[in-house]
Formats: structure tokens, sequence, C-alpha cells
């Protein structure tokens, strides 16, 4: 039994260097995919968030919500249809975006927090990012494409996130942005995340998915990369490593590192306390993302 104790004072004694170097620092956390589905999976990262606050380090967390979303608007009698992987959004659908993303999945994450005595607050996105709409074009026809209000960030106003921050408060922040029209756009929550870690400069931003990083070939887990330079990252789009979904989540942490955070991780959520492993050991789990030397 002392055995025991023992090794869970050599961990915490492991631990002890990086809980130093981190104290103070903003680390920005994006959560998305099916970890947000799992009770046992957003527990679980939601207990390292709180860890994280509570040894002095000052986390912010941006999340997604794209299958409850989707569940809303089946329940409204919307049919969910997506263009190169962004979900069309009509003016019914923004609505029911608003009503999930802020007052459901936004409020659960805030609940859990305080439940882990932690002083979890609500920031939603249309008040800090400004959007533009989205615009593109189909690679086949060449035909314009309209995803309704569907926003790119072009500011992210960290102000209010430093208020709270020092306030002692964590802000929990919802992907919705506010465009010069005034009006509320459904904000990608890799686009948010990264746009509000580059106006912070924060010493890490780790996106939490459910993928255990980059891999150099998808169907083989031992591919891991685990640590990938920024000028490495042409090199990967090039002979087709980064490809789909993955792609303009890199280039986001690409953009990140030029405009100042030190590192950005791509980290697996579905493994048990992969965020603290990622942070507070020198291997870590997942991918890290660097500056060039």
């Amino acid at each position: 039994m002392i055995q025991k104790y023992i090794e869970k004072a050599n961990v915490l004694i492991e631990a002890m260097p990086y809980i130093q170097d981190f104290k103070g620092c903003v680390v920005l956390v994006k959560v998305g995919g099916s970890v947000m589905e799992s009770a046992e999976n957003i527990e679980r990262l939601l207990t390292d968030i709180a860890f994280m606050n509570t040894v002095g380090i000052r986390p912010v967390l941006v999340h997604g919500g794209g299958k409850a979303i989707s569940r809303g608007m089946d329940s409204a009698g919307i049919e969910p249809r997506f263009v190169q992987g962004l979900r069309v959004t009509c003016e019914k659908t923004i609505k029911v975006v608003e009503q999930v993303i802020k007052h459901e999945v936004n409020a659960a994450v805030v609940r859990i927090l305080q439940k882990h005595g932690v002083n979890a607050r609500p920031l939603h996105g249309d008040w800090i990012f400004r959007v533009k709409k989205k615009s593109g074009t189909d690679p086949d026809t060449g035909a314009p494409i309209d995803w309704g209000f569907v926003g790119e960030p072009v500011d992210a106003d960290a102000q209010p996130v430093r208020e709270m921050l020092d306030a002692g408060l964590l802000p929990v922040i919802t992907p919705l942005g506010t465009g010069d029209d005034g009006k509320l756009y459904n904000v990608n929550a890799d686009t948010a995340a990264a746009a509000l870690a580059k106006k912070l400069r924060v010493r890490k931003l780790a996106f939490i998915s459910d993928v255990p990083g980059l891999l150099r070939d998808v169907n083989d887990p031992g591919s891991l990369i685990t640590t990938l330079r920024v000028g490495e990252v042409a090199g990967l789009r090039e002979t087709g490593v980064v490809g789909g979904g993955m792609l303009p989540k890199l280039e986001s942490c690409v953009e990140a590192i030029g405009a100042g955070v030190g590192k950005v991780h791509l980290i697996d959520g579905r493994m048990p306390h992969s965020l603290l492993l990622e942070v507070f050991t020198t291997q870590g789990v997942g991918t890290e993302i660097v500056a060039d030397e």
C-alpha cells in the first residue's frame, strides 16, 4: 500500500518542473469531434483542465458541438447538409445552432468544470469574433458556393478573455461570430480557436479530437509524427500525407505558430488524461507542431 502512495508522489514530483514552467501561462484547448459525444471522455478531459487550472496554468476552452447541432436540427425537422465539410447554415439552422451550442453544449461544459471546483464561465463567440461570410467555389464547375450563415474570423477581441483570466475565471467559448451586418454566424471551432490563440499569443494551443495526432499512414497508428516543424508541412501536403479535414487544421496551426503561439498540439481525447500527458511529460502522446529552428 505504501509503495502505491510512493508511486503517486513520484508522479507529482516528475510533473513539478512542468508545472513550474507553465504556471501563469495561457493554454488554449479546443475540443470537438466524437470526444464531445462521450460522457466519459469529456469528463476526463475537463478533469485534466481543472487540474491545470488548480496548479496555476490559465486554460481557455473553445468547444465544438456538431453532432449535438445535427440532433437539434433533426428535432426541428431540418435536414443537415454539408459542403466541403462545412455545415450549410440557413436562417432556421442558425437559430438551432445558437440554441444548442450556447444553452446545451456550453452550459453542460461549464457545469462539469464548476463541479470540479473551477470558476468557469461562458463567453460566447459572437461577443468576441468578428467574421466575414464564408465564400468559395465548386472545384468541378467553378460555381460559387453559398454556405449561408457560416463565417470566417477576421478579428478576435482578446480583451474580454484577458479580463476573465485576470479575474480568476476560465472562459468557455462557443464557435460563433458576428458579421459586419450584425448577424450571427456559425464558425468552424478549429478556425475560431486558432484566431483567438494568435491574438492571445498563448504558450500552447491544443486541438483535442478523436484521432491520435498526425499519421504518415492513416491506417498505421505506429506512424505517428511526434514532432513536426512548420517547414515540413508543405512537403506533407504535396505527398498527400495531409489532406481532407486535417489540411485546414494544419494550416491554422502553422498560422498560429507564425503569429507567436509557442507550440500547437494534436491530441487524442479518447486516451485517458492525454492532455496532461502531452503537457507534463517530455515525450508526450500526440503530435506537437513547432517553429523551424
